[in-house]
């Protein structure tokens, strides 16, 4: 199969499918929507966009905060900041702009409706009196203007599920009129600045982690080879079987996103690990005397089926994460899975053939390097056998440690998870969430219960305030909008403006409110209510203080659901994108535990095949749990918490950490063939495979240990979390599988026996 003709011909595919992906152009993509995480058969999702459908979606906007260092009461900054918010209101894919600057209340008394602007600087006089009146009250201290008075918020609410492409163009707008306003202070939070600037670092990462993978590699081949054609060969076979994948990402459809990062490490380190493997053993049968095409043919078949497997159990690794319900993960694992296995078709296809035309002429001579390896890994080795109690008493006393460091782990993300706190977006939306309330969305669904006709019922609206009254003192909301808000601010006007009357009207004055409803929702600047007026929203902001804790408040809420609001008059839910993603993150850790167990399954499948017994793949799957177990302790003792971002890395890491496992279950099969006993075939095995094992770990946690250089969470834990479980998993296989070995010497006699007759 790995002749000189046949190697030939693999160059030749190899070439026609390079060039008829060429020849159809793929088009680089970069692309980051959040919703992508969201649990796709998630029946809060469907209520959700059900929700969307009838009313908004929750998300479309953002907050631009003005300041000013002597506070925003000042007539010459007010003036400035009304410029720049009638600039706003021109700019494309701008719906609607609301702020204090041209908000208006209506005073309704007999003889008709007045309007007066809520902030009037006409004069020095007018603008001393209304701002006193504003920071007083509720509807727009710590709303739209800050608690301090030194911000005044404008809401820019954007076209609704407005593209990623139309986001950047009016974001970049906006950014351009700030810069020129001439305002001295100014952020600002919301979709879409945050996807901008995620697809942004996005395509800084991607570029830099592809060119420093490359740089690693180069010189990672040349202190193991020290040749020319020891890194030539490997460089060109990884980057043709990134390419590859690449390519065919593009053609699919499929965009780079967040999770995309990584791909190029991973399938670098995963294709570098079979090149060191092969190239390694290449270069002990030249200097075992074989010439050079004996030695390319002795080299690719014998060791194809165990590079063959672990390509397998990584690429299943991967193909697994398409268990859970997020679209963003499913394609990840799907395409990554899919790149594990163009890799190793590129390496099948393009090695043989290079070696060929660029290996060495002549048998290659041992050097002191070859012995040491040698005498390094026997003395390892008899060091394990000598204490193999106190192995297996080290091992036993960490895991059961990592299960009680697992009990304590806990579940908990944040809406910009993916980014480090003390990023300038994460800080910039910590500031509206304690200057303005928060610029976390909160959106709560009302439905009238049986007993009532409309939301607008007064027995309605009281389950409504005690409702308000619960979400202020448990949430920490800002200011809440909702239909009662509706009712107050009627009953306000009807009131002279005072704002002591805005408040829930008496029995009586709720007759003068029917009448003046229609004006109050053109007013509002977001749909409150259906047309029929049985269904509304209720809106507000909070800060983001992670999913654990929205989670216990969610619990509390349902509680205080049941016990203290009249079903028959409110139906409640909370619902929202915010509180998608606090879900997403507990929804994908327990799919991500299913996912794994698959990956356990279908290895184990593998193996067992491969030597025909349960036990056996019970027995390799063992020293690859631990590590995971570890890995967890690991988590536990540094704070790390169980999300999104850390949730995939154990699949990941087993997918990759097996295929040591696989390597050495494959050498000592070969050994055991040959009539040698277990004893010395385990020797053989660990002197042959653990100087390959060794290096692919080195290479493999050299080049995750790079990804934590990242500003993404996902790709930053990802690499220090993997690098840590493939450490973990060397250990296992050098000093704990050889241990385990010795108790199936029974079974392995049998399955040769078989194997013979």
């Amino acid at each position: 199969m790995f002749e000189k003709k046949t190697a030939f011909w693999g160059l030749g595919l190899s070439a026609v499918i390079s060039l008829m992906l060429l020849l159809l152009r793929p088009q680089l993509l970069f692309d980051y929507d959040f919703e992508s995480f969201f649990p796709s058969d998630d029946p809060e999702l469907a209520f959700y966009q059900d929700f969307r459908e009838r009313f908004e979606n929750d998300n479309d906007y953002l907050l631009i905060a003005l300041g000013n260092s002597s506070g925003i009461f000042e007539k010459g900054f007010l003036e400035n900041a009304s410029l720049f918010q009638s600039e706003l209101k021109k700019l494309e894919f701008a719906e609607r702009v609301i702020s204090i600057l041209d908000l208006e209340e209506s005073i309704i008394n007999p003889f008709g409706i007045v309007k007066r602007k809520v902030l009037d600087w006409s004069d020095p006089l007018t603008l001393s009196t209304t701002s006193e009146r504003v920071l007083k009250d509720p509807q727009f201290s710590e709303n739209l203007i800050s608690k301090d008075g030194d911000y005044l918020l404008i809401i820019l609410k954007n076209k609704q599920l407005i593209t990623k492409e139309e986001g950047d163009q009016l974001y970049g707008s906006v950014k351009q009129l700030l810069e020129n306003s001439g305002i001295e202070t100014y952020y600002s939070a919301g979709k879409i600045k945050a996807q901008g600037e995620f697809v942004s670092l996005l395509q800084a990462e991607f570029a830099f982690f592809l060119g420093i993978s490359f740089l690693l590699i180069i010189v990672v081949l040349y202190l193991i080879f020290r040749t020319w054609w020891g890194i030539l060969v490997p460089v060109f076979v990884l980057a043709t079987g990134i390419a590859w994948t690449t390519a065919i990402m593009m053609l699919l459809g499929k965009p780079l996103d967040i999770m995309s990062v990584m791909q190029p490490t991973i399938l670098l380190v995963v294709g570098l690990s079979a090149m060191v493997h092969y190239l390694t053993f290449y270069l002990t049968q030249l200097r075992n005397g074989l010439p050079k095409d004996k030695a390319i043919h002795a080299t690719f078949s014998g060791l194809f089926l165990a590079i063959f497997l672990t390509f397998l159990t990584t690429s299943l690794g991967f193909f697994s994460l398409y268990a859970t319900s997020a679209v963003s993960l499913k394609m990840f694992g799907l395409f990554t899975g899919l790149g594990v296995l163009l890799m190793f078709l590129s390496v099948v296809l393009i090695t043989p053939g290079l070696l060929y035309l660029l290996g060495p002429l002549s048998s290659v001579s041992r050097d002191k390097w070859v012995e040491n390896w040698r005498i390094g890994l026997r003395i390892s080795l008899l060091l394990t056998l000598a204490n193999r109690k106190l192995v297996v008493i080290g091992f036993a006393l960490v895991s059961v440690l990592s299960l009680i460091g697992i009990s304590q782990l806990q579940i908990n993300g944040y809406l910009l998870d993916n980014l480090p706190r003390d990023h300038e977006l994460v800080e910039e939306f910590n500031f509206f969430d304690r200057q303005f309330g928060g610029s976390k969305p909160l959106e709560i669904s009302l439905e009238v219960g049986k007993k009532a006709k409309t939301l607008l019922d007064r027995e309605v609206l009281e389950e409504i305030v005690v409702l308000e009254t619960f979400l202020h003192d448990k949430f920490s909301v800002g200011t809440i909008i909702s239909p009662l808000t509706l009712v107050k601010n009627i009953n306000k006007a009807l009131n002279g403006g005072n704002v002591n009357a805005f408040r829930l009207p008496s029995p009586g004055q709720m007759l003068l409110i029917s009448s003046n409803v229609e004006m109050a929702l053109e007013k509002a600047g977001l749909k409150l209510l259906s047309e029929d007026r049985k269904s509304g929203r209720l809106s507000s902001r909070t800060s983001d203080e992670g999913s654990l804790k929205s989670s216990i408040l969610k619990k509390e809420l349902e509680d205080f659901l049941k016990s203290e609001i009249n079903s028959d008059l409110l139906k409640v839910k909370l619902t929202g994108t915010s509180i998608l993603i606090d879900k997403s993150h507990e929804t994908i850790t327990h799919q991500m535990a299913k996912g794994l167990g698959i990956a356990f399954v279908l290895v184990g499948l593998v193996i067992g095949f491969l030597f025909r017994s349960w036990r056996i793949s019970l027995l390799v799957l063992l020293p690859n749990v631990i590590p995971l177990l570890w890995m967890c302790g690991v988590m536990w003792l540094l704070g790390i918490e169980l999300k999104l971002t850390t949730a995939i890395v154990f699949t990941v890491a087993f997918g990759i950490a097996v295929d040591d496992s696989i390597h050495f279950m494959t050498k000592l099969q070969s050994e055991l063939k040959k009539g040698k006993s277990l004893l010395y075939a385990i020797k053989r095995t660990y002197l042959e495979t653990g100087k390959a094992i060794i290096l692919t770990t080195l290479i493999l946690v050299s080049g995750f240990s790079i990804l934590i250089f990242s500003d993404f969470g996902v790709t930053y834990l990802a690499g220090l979390l993997i690098s840590m479980a493939l450490v973990f998993a060397l250990l296992s296989d050098l000093l704990l599988l050889p241990i385990l070995l010795f108790p199936m010497k029974k079974i392995f006699d049998s399955k040769i026996n078989q194997s013979s007759n």
